[in-house]
């Protein structure tokens, strides 16, 4: 199961739409259009995959470009699934020089020998710059922070739910749901246990007898499960539920077009997207060279100007106007509400999550 939904999350900030749905199967394809060339040209090439869409424009425009033009390195993007460039590592020929993913693929690769340690000493904008420990894993480099938080709309409920125990107080805030399904990526066991009144920093390891059960108690008002990162949107807008986990940008594209949504960061579950260069990649010099670039403040804030995800250097988030923070999980206020999703616990048990999830759905 691919866990990407960078390029499905969310839309761009200037580009006023709904982000395109990025597949989670299928064939990686060179991305047209998404080759970044200085004015130079470059002396070099750089090949890096992401999930394309909509966060490879934001890529293209705050990073690569300026990263280009700044080194001569050309960036050229691909969308390889990390299933694909697991296979071309173990065939000893990654196609790819650099990949953008979640810290969760990470996690499962690195398990499968499949990245390179990072070497964090080589990345001067990492030095003294106080990203938290946890983006900064053995083979990997965190540099984005999306989430997973509740939307509901202010017309159908006369007060504001605040916590995911309102979420599932069906008698106090009427009307259908909807959560998120395995089919999407993996279940909100979270939520679940926030409801059931498991404290943030006491949710892991996760009970999952304790998720499901509470998760039972609140199915009957679920009207549905919802399996693509856009749906839960569509749902909202369409006012068939009146509130609904989301992931973070969608709310505010539905707000700007006027629709009376709110949501709430208490409870979020944030995850990180990074870096990760595939084993046996050829041009890791520029590979690091593009990490550190990504990681300078200025180009931290230049990036979720454009697309609502949060920088991992806090130094970023002083150089971005308080209505761009309010989107973001990893600003200051919201860091204090919402927790970091644990992948080591994730990699090792979604699979046994997944079964379980496909049998209570079926039961």
């Amino acid at each position: 199961m691919e866990d990407n939904r960078i390029g499905r999350r969310t839309v761009l900030r200037t580009a006023g739409a709904l982000a395109a749905a990025t597949a989670v199967t299928g064939c990686g394809t060179l991305m047209g259009g998404s080759e970044s060339r200085g004015s130079g040209g470059g002396k070099k090439r750089l090949v890096v995959s992401n999930s394309g869409g909509t966060y490879n424009d934001a890529l293209t425009k705050a990073v690569y470009e300026p990263f280009t033009k700044e080194t001569g390195i050309t960036v050229t993007t691909v969308n390889y699934q990390s299933a694909q460039i697991i296979a071309q590592v173990k065939q000893g020929r990654p196609q790819a020089d650099l990949m953008d993913n979640t810290l969760l693929i990470f996690q499962k690769m690195a398990r499968l020998d499949c990245l390179e340690p990072v070497d964090h000493d080589r990345l001067k904008s990492v030095k003294g710059a106080g990203i938290a420990e946890h983006h900064l894993p053995e083979h990997a480099v965190g540099k984005n922070v999306w989430a997973s938080l509740m939307a509901y709309r202010t017309d159908s409920l006369k007060r504001a739910p605040k916590s995911w125990a309102d979420f599932w107080n069906t008698d106090a805030f009427s009307g259908p749901r909807s959560l998120q399904s395995v089919e999407a990526d993996y279940p909100e066991l979270e939520f679940a246990l926030l409801a059931d009144g498991v404290l943030l920093d006491k949710l892991y390891p996760l009970d999952v007898d304790r998720a499901f059960a509470s998760m039972s108690r609140i199915r009957g008002d679920v009207k549905k499960f919802w399996n693509t990162g856009a749906l839960p949107a569509v749902l909202l807008g369409r006012k068939e539920v009146v509130a609904t986990s989301l992931w973070s940008g969608r709310a505010d594209e539905l707000i700007k077009q006027g629709q009376p949504v709110a949501y709430q960061w208490n409870g979020a579950r944030r995850l990180t997207n990074g870096w990760g260069i595939p084993k046996g990649a050829d041009n890791t010099d520029a590979a690091y060279q593009l990490i550190d670039f990504s990681l300078r403040p200025e180009v931290q804030a230049a990036f979720a100007k454009l697309f609502p995800q949060g920088p991992v250097v806090p130094a970023a988030t002083k150089l971005l106007p308080e209505d761009v923070l309010a989107t973001l999980p990893t600003s200051p206020q919201n860091l204090k509400t919402g927790f970091d999703t644990d992948v080591a616990w994730w990699d090792e048990n979604l699979q046994a999550v997944t079964k379980r999830w496909q049998e209570w759905a079926d039961a």
